[in-house]
């Protein structure tokens, strides 16, 4: 499995790409490949505050629920609503059209503070050790 360059990523599976002072945040694709085909995603309201690693969302999956954790801390300025109509795309696409949300970054260096490729990369294949 391979991870695009363009994004950090955490150990709880999200990844975010930054774009100025926003960060769009989704979920790998690894994430789908374990939760199964996604049928319902739970965002926040526009506005909200998020502290980092703290929840901001819900993902519904044919095989479980799993929590969606904020890997920075931020003010939501956008949420991925075609998701309410069609979760799937998080399968399908979710480096692109099924990403989440988008933060406005309360500390720029935060981003930094992300995993890398390789790191993540490393995260998963010790899971599958």
């Amino acid at each position: 499995m391979t991870f695009p360059d363009d994004v950090r990523y955490t150990r709880e599976h999200e990844w975010a790409r930054q774009e100025g002072g926003i960060v769009t945040v989704g979920i790998t694709g690894y994430a789908t490949d374990q939760l199964g085909d996604v049928v319902f995603v739970e965002l926040p309201a526009v506005g909200r505050t998020l502290d980092a690693g703290g929840t901001f969302g819900v993902v519904e999956a044919v095989k479980t629920v799993s929590d969606l954790y904020a890997p920075v801390a931020g003010e939501v300025v956008e949420v991925n609503g075609a998701l309410s109509d069609n979760p799937a795309v998080v399968n399908s696409d979710p480096y692109g059209a099924g990403w989440m949300i988008k933060i406005r970054l309360g500390d720029p260096s935060a981003y930094a503070t992300l995993l890398s490729p390789a790191d993540y990369a490393k995260i998963v294949e010790e899971s599958h050790a």
